[in-house]
């Protein structure tokens, strides 16, 4: 399986550990190091079974390699997984995974993501250097990737109403997570309605509560009409079942891997709504983090961020000029980085 999996995908190395003392079951994936080493989160989640925890790596891994890519970072795509209930999450197992990381000698480099925050991060640094996103750094990145989402989610608005003007703007978020919940505040700073859902019926009330949101059952999110939906939860929610449920012009959210497939972009393309590519609209977080990794400031990394508008309106035009879908724009973007053939930065590119 993870043979196949590697030619699948394109990768470098696959690393299983496995540490009985603590319960450690991690997977570490490293797709492609051509632009540097490769830099990505560590998600803890209680996987069903081992392939579908290496499906998980494998896919987000490579999405890793297209987000640094195309954010002009010269970093490699990797990811991490550690199979697990967040429950049994303690120091011991932190520590544990800190070690097995430092073995990898800074070809791999972690940091957050889903279950694990900086405290975490700060436990693994306790056995490595070859980690990111501690208190000692530049801190939580989610604020940032927030503000990266909704610059992403700005310009693809504009580039559908003709208008960046954000007042009215109907917008359901799916998941009022840290990202979610960032992105509702900002929305709402700019006077968009915005409708909020998420399984945790607690956050989304309280959510709601605090902002004067409106809320819409979970079950009911993808018919619910809006001019922008952002999922900020899980991936895979953009598929063939949800797909004609939408009543949306525009698809734009912090999630990873929104797609079910990568054939959905010219599917919603064809329906005429505009998907913004979630590796490059969600980068805030690897864009903080690269700049912890290289010594830059938590501003410096909040401009960078900012900067994804820019970067959306650029890959907008090109997939206009080309005939083709924006992921398909970001795609070329990103493999004509990684092949040597594009030395012109995305921020240079002409709109």
């Amino acid at each position: 399986m993870v043979h196949s999996a590697m030619r699948s995908f394109g990768h470098e190395q696959v690393t299983h550990f496995v540490d009985d003392e603590t319960g450690l079951e991690a997977i570490v994936a490293i797709h492609d190091t051509t632009l540097g080493p490769s830099l990505g989160g560590t998600r803890l989640l209680p996987y069903e079974s081992h392939d579908e925890a290496l499906e998980d790596v494998m896919r987000l891994s490579r999405a890793m390699t297209f987000k640094a890519a195309a954010t002009d970072l010269d970093l490699g795509g990797g990811k991490a997984v550690i199979v697990a209930d967040p429950e049994m999450k303690d120091e011991a197992m932190m520590r544990a995974y800190g070690r097995m990381i430092d073995r990898l000698g800074g070809y791999y480099i972690t940091s957050v993501d889903v279950n694990t925050g900086v405290d975490d991060m700060d436990t693994v640094a306790e056995e490595t250097d070859h980690v990111v996103g501690t208190s000692a750094g530049l801190g939580d990145p989610s604020p940032i990737t927030a503000r990266g989402v909704f610059e992403g989610l700005r310009a693809s608005v504009e580039a559908t109403y003709g208008t960046a003007d954000l007042t009215d703007l109907e917008v359901v978020i799916q998941g009022v997570g840290k990202v979610g919940s960032g992105l509702a505040e900002l929305l709402v700073e700019h006077d968009a309605a915005v409708t909020v859902s998420d399984m945790n019926e607690d956050a989304m009330e309280t959510l709601a509560r605090d902002l004067g949101l409106e809320t819409v059952d979970p079950g009911a999110v993808y018919s619910h009409p809006c001019d922008v939906f952002a999922p900020c939860a899980v991936g895979g929610v953009i598929n063939d079942e949800t797909i004609p449920q939408l009543e949306c012009d525009v698809v734009a959210g912090g999630a990873n891997n929104i797609l079910a497939e990568r054939r959905h972009a010219q599917v919603l393309h064809d329906a005429g709504v505009l998907y913004a590519p979630d590796y490059v609209i969600n980068a805030g977080g690897l864009i903080t983090v690269a700049a912890e990794h290289t010594g830059k400031s938590r501003e410096e990394a909040r401009r960078d961020a900012i900067a994804i508008g820019d970067r959306m309106r650029s890959l907008i035009s090109r997939a206009e000029r080309e005939g083709t879908t924006v992921l398909e724009a970001a795609d070329r973007y990103a493999l004509d980085r990684i092949e040597g053939t594009d030395d012109e930065p995305m921020s240079q590119v002409a709109n």
